[in-house]
């Protein structure tokens, strides 16, 4: 299909490839993958025409149709959405037209028999040609694509242009999804995805049958959808058969003989350069000296694997908020006349690590918002629990940093504890090195900006921590520290994300939020996953079954999920009613202990300055004082025990 013939290509005078070949088959599902900056996105637009190469040729077959996804920066306006959508179909909408205009030719009243035979002939094709392209059931295509994707039916009829980026990006995926291609060439297509439309995706090309190739940070989706690797490396490329966790097997292990070649061969490099330089000056060994030498100029130097920076994300240790750290009772949200959140109630226990997942627009990135705090709701209750200290990662991190600040002016003060060099050498973990520090946040890529965000959360000390789609902007390597750093956190976690790789080891709760509602799935993400599944399933044999008999199971099963669910409601309020005294009484305690605790922080502080002692009396008193909080406290902490152990045992009851 298409032929990469002696390919070069040039970047700020540095080679990105050099000299390289390739063909992509028909049928080929290809991840292309590379270290930042080695040219991916760029061989793509190499394949579509859109730049040239330095040198080389390409060749496509002829009449062949590509299909190519940015990474970002699409825009569309002046259609709808279907409009928009539909007129991917243009093979279709040319025959269509042609048909329309040799209709009209046939209806005329004057022409010859000849003249006739031809105009029909010429009709035959094309509705030949319209049949094996499927046109009859092309608008059906359309819709279930932008279903697929996340858009409803009354999104149809609005103008593109009032869609957001996210939503421009699905817009142009829908496209050519739509289109007759041959061939799929796709930089990062997840980025803009939820769960669900990941998942259609997903299926959608495990069934496409032209030839793919897509760049993405997405392990799981990768995985799925590709079965060949195209490695960008040192200047070359390099093919391997097989997903892309085989590849990373394969690699590990070529990298580890590549450095243990690299080692062998510097240690012959200096025995021979020392052999030189001792007897470069006797007579007697002049033809073995310059044997050495043109050994040396002859020989070629085996190439160390490119040096990956890691970032380096541990949190630190936080303080042990109370059983739970924040519950919501009631919250209701809405923008204008758009009722996002109604009613809504979620407790989050210590040691919770909550996926929020469902479809853009559902309320995932509100419903963080305002457990953050950063967001009021229109009603209902917020309430901290004791020690609870909560941190924030935006999805959209730009737009939460000062773009006039540098690096380090955005994390000083957060941490009123560390030092301008203790924060230099956090943020040299995190890829800041030098006169890094002191770049205006304005001029960092998302990468950069995220990278800063992730290092504000680590100065909070914080034992809660949400987190909105943390790896929009991280690569594979980066993304496993993360989740490495976030499986050892000892404090509670709330996640929204579509990255099921990501999750997978984290979380042990998911909760899906949908326009019909909540839910909350006791499990890891494989566990919520299955559940869906059969839950879609079981809804769509409802619903495609017209059976009267079956319709009339589906009308009774509706009923007991009504009957159920009022049940689960008096369940709820019964055991509110059971436990909210006790509650009060734990959270008034929590709050007592607080203050107590922030007393003796500053008796500490005092009994720390040797002047405080010049006076004896003072002394005396704050001793006396300090050993007071002691004992009350000491009281506090079993009698809160004592409440809470009575408080699990009440809520057992209900579980």
């Amino acid at each position: 299909m298409i032929d990469l013939i002696n390919v070069s290509l040039q970047f700020n005078g540095k080679y990105l490839f050099k000299d390289v070949n390739y063909k992509i088959s028909s049928g080929d599902k290809i991840s292309l993958v590379g270290a930042n900056g080695t040219g991916k996105s760029s061989l793509l637009k190499i394949i579509t025409g859109e730049i040239e190469p330095e040198s080389g040729t390409i060749q496509r077959q002829k009449n062949i149709s590509i299909g190519y996804l940015p990474q970002e920066n699409v825009t569309h306006a002046n259609k709808t959405l279907l409009e928009e959508a539909t007129s991917a179909l243009s093979d279709i909408i040319k025959l269509q037209e042609k048909e329309a205009e040799l209709q009209k030719e046939l209806s005329k009243e004057i022409l010859s028999n000849d003249e006739r035979d031809d105009l029909i002939h010429q009709l035959g094709e094309v509705h030949l040609r319209l049949v094996e392209l499927d046109s009859y059931s092309a608008n059906a295509k359309v819709e279930k694509v932008l279903k697929g994707l996340g858009f409803e039916e009354e999104d149809f009829d609005r103008p593109t242009e009032t869609f957001s980026g996210g939503w421009q990006m699905r817009i142009a995926l829908a496209k050519i999804l739509i289109s007759q291609n041959d061939i799929l060439l796709m930089d990062e297509p997840t980025n803009h995805l939820d769960i669900d439309s990941l998942n259609w995706l997903i299926s959608f090309l495990k069934s496409y049958r032209g030839a793919l190739v897509v760049v993405s940070h997405d392990k799981n989706f990768v995985n799925q959808v590709t079965d060949k690797t195209l490695e960008i490396y040192l200047g070359k490329f390099y093919t391997f058969k097989g997903d892309y966790d085989s590849y990373l097997k394969f690699k590990e292990e070529r990298d580890a003989q590549a450095i243990h070649q690299y080692e062998l061969q510097q240690k012959k490099i200096k025995e021979t350069e020392k052999f030189i330089e001792r007897f470069r000056y006797k007579a007697t060994k002049a033809r073995q000296v310059q044997s050495r030498i043109k050994q040396l100029e002859k020989l070629e130097l085996v190439e160390l694997p490119e040096s990956k920076n890691e970032i380096d994300i541990k949190f630190p240790t936080p303080v042990q908020s109370g059983r739970i750290p924040i519950q919501l009772i009631g919250i209701s949200k809405s923008y204008g006349e758009k009722n996002v959140l109604k009613n809504v109630d979620l407790t989050i226990e210590r040691g919770d690590k909550i996926a929020f997942v469902g479809p853009n627009g559902a309320g995932k990135t509100t419903l963080a918002k305002i457990i953050a705090g950063v967001l009021k709701p229109d009603s209902g209750e917020r309430i901290i629990g004791h020690n609870t200290f909560v941190s924030y990662y935006a999805q959209d991190v730009a737009d939460n940093l000062d773009p006039e600040l540098d690096v380090l002016d955005s994390v000083y003060g957060i941490n009123e504890e560390k030092t301008v060099g203790e924060l230099r050498s956090l943020l040299g973990s995190f890829l800041f090195s030098g006169d890094d520090v002191f770049k205006k946040v304005g001029v960092l890529s998302g990468g950069e900006k995220s990278r800063v965000a992730l290092c504000k959360i680590l100065l909070t000390k914080a034992n809660l921590i949400i987190l909105d789609e943390p790896t929009n902007h991280l690569d594979i390597s980066s993304k496993k520290i993360l989740q490495k750093a976030l499986i050892d956190f000892p404090g509670s976690l709330v996640i929204v994300s579509h990255d099921v790789d990501f999750l997978r080891p984290i979380i042990n709760k998911v909760l899906d939020i949908r326009k019909s509602g909540l839910r909350i799935f006791s499990g890891d993400i494989d566990y919520y996953l299955y559940k869906r599944k059969e839950l879609f399933e079981e809804e769509n044999n409802y619903s495609n079954n017209s059976d009267s008999s079956i319709n009339k199971s589906y009308n009774s099963e509706s009923v007991s999920r009504k009957e159920q669910k009022r049940l689960e409601a008096e369940l709820r309020q019964k055991k509110y009613q059971a436990t909210k005294d006790l509650t009060k009484e734990i959270e008034k305690i929590e709050k007592r202990i607080s203050l107590l605790e922030d007393e003796q922080k500053i008796i500490q502080t005092k009994l720390a300055d040797p002047d405080f002692y010049n006076n004896p009396e003072e002394v005396k008193q704050t001793n006396k004082r300090f050993k007071e909080l002691e004992k009350e406290l000491e009281e506090l902490l079993q009698n809160w025990e004592l409440k809470t152990e009575e408080l699990n045992k009440i809520l057992n009851q209900f579980n």
